[in-house]
């Protein structure tokens, strides 16, 4: 599902639903931070990081844990860039060389709509205005998640280039949908603070896909060194 959201230079791993991932090994360093987890906590922690492990294999990189570093961010192996995600019945994790990509970030939300009172905090008048019209054309998206899925992504992607706080009301964020029968599109997040350097550029702009699959909302963020 992720996988089509990213370039081919990404690997990437998922569990869905019924494949049990409560079993997956976790390293003592890992061990240590669910000791006193609930299960379903320690299930999503195992999960994520056994789909991480196995893209490091992909790309012939010893599998090893996976700790939170600044900001909870994920702390992924040298020239690697990665990012992880997990809701209910999903998790999964991309990775590439840090080489092909600058950084990228995903993420999948159950697809129904935000609890109340949440939107507002998540969206400017703008993209509220914008999901108003898209909801108009399109009912069946719950247009409000997919905007704070996409929010995600863009931080995700936004963290590891800056190690800085990008707010929700810091990005303005367009979703467009393609042509035909199957759900999906693209997005164009404009942010509204100094964007990160990337090699000579100056990123103004992060550009992201999106797709509802499997009773999921999935949305991913790749930046390019070009």
């Amino acid at each position: 599902m992720i996988e089509e959201l990213l370039p081919d230079t990404a690997v990437v791993v998922e569990i869905h639903g019924g494949e049990d991932a409560g079993e997956a090994p976790l390293y003592p360093e890992e061990e240590a931070l669910v000791a006193r987890a609930v299960a379903k906590r320690r299930r999503e922690f195992a999960g994520v990081r056994s789909c991480a492990r196995r893209a490091m294999e992909k790309l012939g990189v010893p599998p090893q844990p996976v700790l939170p570093g600044e900001r909870g961010a994920p702390r992924w192996p040298d020239g690697l860039v990665g990012s992880m995600t997990h809701c209910a019945g999903f998790c999964g994790a991309a990775l590439a060389r840090a080489g092909d990509l600058a950084s990228l970030g995903i993420d999948a939300e159950p697809a129904g709509p935000l609890p109340d009172g949440v939107l507002p905090a998540v969206a400017l008048p703008a993209e509220a205005e914008r999901l108003r019209l898209l909801a108009a054309e399109r009912p069946e998206v719950h247009w409000d998640r997919l905007l704070f899925s996409a929010k995600e992504s863009v931080y995700k992607a936004w963290f590891p280039l800056t190690r800085k706080w990008l707010d929700f009301s810091q990005a303005d964020i367009e979703i467009s949908v393609d042509p035909g029968g199957r759900l999906g599109g693209t997005f164009r997040a404009a942010l509204l603070v100094p964007g990160p350097w990337v090699g000579s550029r100056r990123v103004d702009h992060f550009d992201g896909r999106w797709t509802a699959q499997h009773g999921l909302l999935a949305t991913a963020v790749s930046i390019t060194h070009e």
